[in-house]
């Protein structure tokens, strides 16, 4: 299998429902690094994964419709917690679905996973990976 990552970062603002998330309740603001790694069986006629620029152009607008924002104030996230591993299976979705809608390009559609990558800090971070 093979597979290309692009980088990017998101900087938001959430608060968090539950005893579990401890003094996380309160609104606090993280900041990620986002992988978005692709990945095939074979390569494409241009022998890659995907074009890294689409990839990373798609990526970003992915991550722009809710960089700098208070998570809790968007529609889409209202009375969600927004964890780490959330966030990623969102973003996942948000990417495949600019797969199938051709944005990453007509040989993109040979793509068979994405995973996805949040890294709130050096020790810790959480992903998802799916199957398009």
């Amino acid at each position: 299998m093979f597979s290309l990552t692009v980088r990017d970062h998101v900087m938001i603002a959430h608060s968090f429902q539950g005893e579990v998330f401890g003094p996380a309740q309160r609104l606090h603001g993280a900041t990620f690094v986002v992988d978005a790694t692709f990945h095939r069986a074979e390569l494409d006629a241009d022998n890659i994964v995907v074009d890294i620029g689409l990839a990373t152009v798609q990526l970003k607008e992915v991550l722009d419709a809710f960089n700098y924002r208070n998570l809790d104030e968007l529609p889409e996230f209202k009375g969600v917690n927004t964890s780490t591993e959330f966030l990623a299976r969102h973003i996942a979705d948000r990417i495949a679905e600019r797969i199938h809608d051709g944005k990453l390009g007509e040989l993109a559609r040979g793509i068979a996973e994405i995973e996805v990558t949040l890294r709130e800090s050096h020790v810790a971070w959480a992903g998802y990976r799916r199957a398009l």
